[in-house]
């Protein structure tokens, strides 16, 4: 007997279901298990990521604890209690807590007169690329202070001039060590024209542009112009 097109058509849709079920059956015995172990593996990888956040977390906050501890015993004149705490410190895994650490030891270092062990933690604390720039060019800023008379004014101006420039967050405090790099090299004119410049940086402390007016006018350029009134009449 002829099927009638309604008929034939219920049949191929039901045939047609078989035949995905079937399909599917093969499909889940054949790949059933790597299926499975894939989203183990998944779940497995999220909750090691899981735990190692929580873990770090816990780790940094104990770093955090212990550095405010290490503060607290500075505080309370206990310096040398504090040193070997604050070398441990600088190999912590939290970038705050390393540099704020890196920044008190080379402190210490200096009040102990260990200028050598200052400028070696300075140089360290502007390599580690782990830490966000403004700490990086800190450090370099202070450890070029640190060595200026020792390592002569081209290796100053090379170390600190791209920071010397505007918009730089220590522009006012870069240039002016590059501008005494300039009279030490004899260059009187462009130090003054970079003395000029920092005196007109709005961004810049008020006492640093008030000494580059000075110095620039002990190099023949008047800068006063680029300060405050307030501030010209009160040098007057």
């Amino acid at each position: 007997m002829a099927l009638t097109p309604d008929t034939a058509e219920s049949f191929a849709r039901e045939v047609d279901e078989n035949l995905r079920r079937d399909r599917a059956r093969d499909a889940a015995k054949r790949y059933g298990g790597l299926i499975a172990g894939a989203v183990v593996l998944f779940l497995a990888a999220v909750g090691g990521y899981l735990y190692w956040q929580n873990h770090q977390a816990k780790k940094s906050e104990t770093a955090t604890e212990e550095l405010v501890g290490v503060l607290d015993d500075v505080a309370a004149g206990k310096s040398a209690a504090a040193t070997p705490r604050f070398d441990s410190l600088r190999g912590s895994d939290s970038a705050g807590v390393r540099a704020t650490a890196g920044f008190s030891r080379a402190a210490l270092a200096l009040q102990q007169g260990d200028r050598k062990r200052a400028s070696a933690i300075f140089t360290e604390l502007a390599a580690d690329q782990g830490l966000a720039k403004p700490y990086r060019d800190l450090a370099l800023l202070r450890g070029t202070a640190l060595d200026f008379d020792t390592i002569g004014p081209d290796a100053v101006i090379a170390r600190l001039e791209p920071l010397a420039q505007p918009g730089q967050s220590f522009y006012g405090s870069a240039g002016e060590l590059v501008g005494m790099a300039l009279i030490a090299k004899g260059q009187r004119n462009a130090a003054a024209q970079l003395f000029a410049r920092i005196a007109g940086e709005p961004t810049a402390p008020e006492t640093l542009r008030s000494r580059a007016v000075q110095v620039a006018g002990t190099l023949g350029v008047d800068a006063s112009a680029a300060l405050p009134i307030s501030n010209v009449a009160a040098d007057q």
